[in-house]
């Protein structure tokens, strides 16, 4: 295991500092408040990138989204619903050399390009288009990107059609020393995969967690667990909230 590696690794067994900022896109996150990475060596070499209709704060250590983050309505979910897939991956030129994904990193790595904000919940055809910037992309395992993660998001839509609107925050999570990397820019690849959803019509937030592996169960979690899991603060959900543990998605 190279040295960057352990760093990272290492940074994720402490949270040590919260420094909040202020989001340049804050649209996506409820009362405009952005997930706060709570961990000063893993806030090192991050860049928020704001899209269309979802913004992430990506990371030049692992090459990829720490969290990708969305606002769906009842009537986004309902476009979405017509709007055409495009599949053109591209690499996000807005972040430094050296610190993105390239297309050939994912090449024979036995991985999908696993969205992170998911091209399903694309209302526009420019939205549709950014969703497969590589920024947005973690390697992902096959059989989970296009079964139990695939169903994941869909109940995910589904609560947002039920409820209004909701606010979503995706992306992986590293867990233990022996993490794995693929292709020549070393794309970190992530031991699980995790949802953040908040529902403020109903006062109700909840995380779910996948391994990254060719399963079909998920792990339901508090917001205060996911907290404690990833590394990261989510201050635009109720404190009250945090501690709620819901039952199962519908569907799933």
């Amino acid at each position: 295991m190279s040295f960057r590696i352990k760093a990272f690794a290492a940074a994720l067994l402490g949270f040590v500092c919260i420094s909040a900022s202020a989001s340049d896109c804050p649209q996506f996150s409820p009362n405009g408040r952005a997930p706060v990475v709570v961990n000063s060596k893993m806030r090192a070499a991050t860049q928020e990138v704001c899209y269309t209709d979802f913004a992430l704060l990506h990371s030049g250590l692992t090459k990829g989204p720490l969290w990708s983050a969305e606002h769906l309505t009842a009537r986004s979910v309902e476009d979405a619903k017509d709007n055409t897939r495009t599949n053109r991956f591209f690499v996000e030129k807005r972040l430094p050399p050296g610190e993105s994904a390239q297309l050939s990193d994912y090449k024979k790595s036995g991985y999908d390009r696993g969205h992170m904000s998911p091209a399903g919940d694309r209302a526009s055809k420019k939205g549709m288009a950014e969703s497969f910037s590589l920024a947005n992309i973690v390697p992902q395992d096959p059989s989970n990107n296009r079964r139990i993660w695939s169903r994941i998001e869909q109940a995910v839509r589904r609560l947002t059609e039920e409820s209004g609107e909701a606010y979503v925050v995706t992306g992986p999570l590293f867990s233990g020393r022996q993490l794995q990397t693929i292709g020549e820019s070393r794309v970190f690849v992530p031991t699980q995969l995790y949802k953040v959803v908040y529902l403020p019509q109903r006062d109700v937030a909840f995380a779910v967690v996948v391994e990254n592996t060719p399963t079909n169960t998920y792990t339901m979690k508090t917001v205060r667990e996911l907290e404690s899991m990833s590394g990261l603060a989510f201050p635009g959900i109720p404190d009250g909230l945090k501690d709620k543990r819901p039952g199962g998605l519908r569907g799933v």
